[in-house]
């Protein structure tokens, strides 16, 4: 090993770690604003709880309700790490009930009808909860129906991998994915066109895939194939260009404007949409990405964007710079469900809370923030086990690195690796209970 490249990965490591323990300490102290203001919040997902938790900080006396059903929190940026066999499934799931600070009620029942001209809620079994301010943090659907034949009972059998569905698929699309690399054959990735979370994933699992083959040497008795939805690779073009150069290097066939339309489960055949008509390729091993669209909830309320590029998927119409409605002032939206045009990530997370609070409590206080949100996102994308890019942008695709002269965006770097593989998680459940 290069040992200038080791001094520089501890060097930075401690850089990251150093930052990495700012965010265990609590923020500097703000006056707390007196209110009854009535907040709810839709979902208890990472944009959810730490909404929560900021807003408990900064108010006193408000009343702010959680709305979610789901008693497991899931840490999703942990699932591409279970389905590379690296941990196991219990290691992405924690308890809802642990990141709710205290004094916020929590309704466990999944909203039904978002009425924003009443600036009311409606649950599930009828319930009827009324706001003054309203936080949309549903996160997203995963629309698998959409693909015909699909069906996700079966990932894990029959070369069947799905990294997204779960912490039980993760495990299992690890357990399909090395079954492949002890045979050998041909592997299929790709992503939808649909507006997706952490759309880097789909391309880390194919390193990964390139990576276990090689571990095992059975490289060569494999042929990979990356199926993008479009012409590029990754929406910011530096990045795209750097991820052909290393798919070319590793031998990773590259088909542009292939989109999954339909999958033979029992005959393992997947069949793509492009621009010359259906296309079917055999397969030995896939990655199923499904589309990825607005919960329902939220699509048939007014709050979708009535036109444009987010209409279709029904995401909520926020302004990208201040996460507000553009129609209703009162209701925010963060994390995956937000109509931005980046963000889906919880990093944007990270981001996003801040400023969609510190507008929501300027309201109350009737002051002006001048907070906003810049389209921050972070894809620490992994290009083989103990290596990876820590890739920030900003929704004008500008490289923003949070390390500038330390980690270098576009190096495959050892420290960045261990900043995924240990760091981001003590990071993310600070981000939940407001610390980070």
């Amino acid at each position: 090993m290069d040992t200038s490249s080791l001094r520089l990965g501890r060097r930075a490591l401690l850089a990251s770690g150093g930052a990495l323990a700012a965010v265990g300490a609590s923020l500097p102290a703000r006056a707390r604003v007196g209110t009854r203001a009535r907040i709810v919040i839709l979902g208890a997902g990472a944009a959810g709880l730490a909404a929560a938790a900021r807003l408990s900080q900064r108010l006193e006396g408000a009343e702010i309700t959680l709305v979610d059903s789901r008693r497991e929190h899931l840490y999703q940026p942990g699932f591409t790490l279970v389905a590379a066999g690296l941990r196991r499934p219990d290691y992405v799931v924690g308890r809802t009930a642990d990141y709710i600070p205290p004094g916020v009620r929590w309704i466990e029942e999944r909203a039904a009808v978002i009425d924003p001209d009443a600036r009311r809620v409606t649950t599930a079994s009828g319930q009827l909860v009324h706001y003054d301010f309203l936080i949309v943090a549903t996160g997203l659907e995963l629309d698998y129906a959409a693909i015909e034949g699909m069906d996700v009972s079966r990932i894990g059998r029959d070369g069947l991998g799905s990294v997204y569905a779960g912490p039980e698929a993760a495990a299992a699309t690890w357990r399909a994915m090395s079954e492949f690399a002890d045979r050998g054959g041909v592997a299929l990735f790709g992503r939808p066109s649909t507006e997706m979370k952490c759309a880097g994933a789909p391309i880390k699992y194919a390193f990964l895939t390139d990576d276990t083959l090689r571990r095992r040497g059975n490289r060569g008795r494999a042929e990979l194939v990356y199926n993008s939805h479009n012409r590029v690779l990754f929406s910011v073009p530096i990045v795209s260009e750097k991820v052909r150069m290393l798919f070319r290097d590793r031998a990773i066939r590259v088909n542009h404007e292939h989109e999954l339309a339909a999958i033979d489960l029992g005959a393992k055949i997947a069949t793509y949409r492009t621009p010359t008509g259906l296309v079917p390729m055999k397969y030995d091993f896939i990655n199923v990405v499904p589309p990825m669209r607005a919960p329902e909830v939220v699509r048939r309320s007014p709050l979708a964007w009535q036109s444009g590029p987010f209409a279709a998927d029904g995401w909520v119409e926020v302004d990208r710079a201040t996460l507000r409605h553009r129609r209703y002032r009162e209701v925010f939206a963060l994390g995956d469900v937000a109509g931005v045009p980046k963000g889906k990530t919880a990093a944007s997370v990270k981001w996003q809370v801040p400023v969609a609070v510190d507008h929501l409590v300027a309201d109350i206080a009737g002051t002006t923030s001048a907070e906003a949100y810049n389209g921050y996102t972070s894809c620490p994308l992994i290009t083989r086990v103990g290596r990876a890019m820590l890739v920030e942008f900003d929704y004008d695709d500008n490289l923003v690195p949070s390390f500038p002269g330390v980690i270098a965006p576009l190096e495959e770097l050892w420290v960045t690796w261990m900043m995924k593989e240990v760091g981001l998680k003590p990071t993310y459940l600070a981000m939940l209970r407001g610390l980070a």
